[in-house]
């Protein structure tokens, strides 16, 4: 076999082993859409409408959401038929993995892995300065020491940011306790956000003013498409409950009502939203750290301000959970491929967790979090996650074609086939190729680091390539 046709060797997918991956089945459509919401909603609901409305696209920053969400939906469905179809562990790199072969799967895994890790810890930067917020109002006050990084502005010398790191280290704890509890705890935060982003809404209504949503689209349709660029991001963490699949009940049947069904319902809050929130605030006014807060103290109901910032602190809590969850399946999937040492695969026999794997991620991501500053963390997040959008989209084409595969039957087919998977990996390219210069370097060392792994560990391990060396040997 020449060198090239080793590096795209594909992992053959057998139906039989779909139920013998070592995970518990315990997920419901109902976890999963949970799960979701979780992933998605988090404090941006509280800061990007604001933002949305003032620099771009006004009034119509509504309008802007519901397209973001339609370009979503349409890597939603891909990501759909794959999980539904594929019932494994590792998401678009175990897609990937099937329909294009090892490296690309590698390169993705990798890219994905920047993802989560970056995300788990750019959310606890941000859950820090919430909760600090939120312990201000009862007078109580860290040394800035302990709660910002080393460069971050105001802090001088060393720093180390207490409250994140601890915050990611008691979500690993909560998720290697077992699946279903760290599911049912995540349920009834996800429930309790979305009580507060209501009672915002309630509140709110009463005062709105019809003279606010004039003119509705001051910027144009540029300024509305920009501001769906921004909104697009809003929505990415839907992809986290595809690395679910392989311990999800009927996965044939939950993934697809998971996987959309968290994106229908995150919309319809960031649409109602900035609908309520641009009519109570001229748009104009809406650019400040916390748009949200700011339209209380407007109409002089500041008593619902902590309500709101408990709501975002619980709502970056989901994000943790999910995105931290995700991550360590990930590491779980490419392990047991035999791309990463197998300590990543080991699953305890009481809980059936991949314990090792969540506190080896847990720790690196809450160190991340305490060290490094949130400007230089979050860079990595948008890219690793447009990139594994267009994969899984154009993926699609792919799997239709795969001989094994068609003999399975998917419970979810993507509408409109092949329009909608190409269309989907267009508009993922589009926004990557928008991205700034910085992110795509960082993306690019990234990449060089991973791809030195890989000829350094991973190409020898790979259990797959190990099967294909056995028969050579043989013939």
């Amino acid at each position: 076999m020449k060198a090239s046709q080793r590096l795209l060797v594909k992992k053959s997918v057998n139906p039989a082993n779909f139920n013998k991956g070592g995970l518990e089945k315990t997920l419901s459509a109902f976890s999963l859409t949970m799960m979701g919401v979780g992933a998605i909603v988090g404090s941006g609901i509280f800061i990007t409408p604001g933002i949305i409305a003032a620099k771009y696209a006004g009034p119509a920053a509504m309008l802007s959401f519901v397209i973001a969400a339609v370009v979503c939906s349409l890597a939603a469905l891909c990501y759909a038929e794959f999980s539904s179809t594929i019932p494994l562990a590792g998401s678009a790199y175990t897609y990937v993995y099937t329909v294009f072969g090892e490296f690309l799967a590698w390169i993705l895994g990798w890219s994905l892995i920047s993802e989560y890790l970056f995300a788990v810890s750019s959310v606890a930067v941000s859950w820090s300065s919430y909760f600090q917020n939120l312990m201000s109002g009862f007078g109580l006050k860290l040394p800035t020491f302990l709660t910002a990084a080393a460069g971050t502005a105001g802090v001088s010398g060393a720093g180390f940011n207490l409250i994140a790191f601890v915050v990611v280290l008691a979500v690993s704890l909560l998720l290697v306790g077992g699946l279903q509890e760290s599911t049912r705890v995540n349920s009834i935060m996800v429930i309790v956000k979305i009580l507060v982003i209501v009672l915002f809404i309630g509140v709110e209504i009463f005062f709105v003013k019809p003279a606010n949503y004039h003119p509705f689209m001051p910027h144009g349709v540029s300024g509305l498409v920009k501001g769906a660029s921004l909104a697009f991001y809003a929505y990415i963490g839907f992809d986290a409950v595809s690395t679910a699949s392989e311990e999800v009940k009927n996965p044939k049947r939950n993934m697809p009502i998971g996987i959309v069904g968290s994106l229908v319902v995150a919309s319809i809050l960031y649409v109602a939203m900035a609908a309520v929130l641009v009519g109570v605030v001229h748009y104009s006014k809406l650019n400040v750290g916390d748009p949200v807060a700011y339209a209380l103290a407007v109409i002089h109901q500041n008593w619902a301000a902590g309500i709101v910032s408990l709501g975002a602190v619980v709502g970056m809590t989901t994000v943790l959970i999910v995105m931290l969850y995700g991550g360590t399946r990930l590491l779980f999937a490419i392990s047991r491929d035999g791309l990463l040492p197998k300590v990543f695969r080991t699953v305890s026999p009481h809980t059936k967790v991949p314990v090792k794997s969540t506190w080896i991620f847990g720790i690196i991501a809450s160190v991340f979090a305490a060290v490094i500053p949130l400007d230089k963390i979050a860079e990595l997040v948008n890219i690793g996650t447009l990139f594994a959008f267009a994969m899984v989209s154009i993926g699609v084409v792919f799997l239709r074609r795969h001989e094994t595969l068609q003999q399975i039957n998917s419970s979810f087919k993507v509408p409109f086939y092949p329009v909608l998977p190409v269309v989907s990996f267009l508009a993922c390219v589009y926004l990557m190729l928008n991205l700034q210069a910085f992110t795509w370097h960082m993306f690019g060392i990234w990449l060089v680091i991973g791809i030195v792994i890989y000829f350094a560990y991973s190409y020898r391990h790979s259990r797959i390539r190990a099967g294909l060396r056995a028969k050579e040997s043989k013939s």
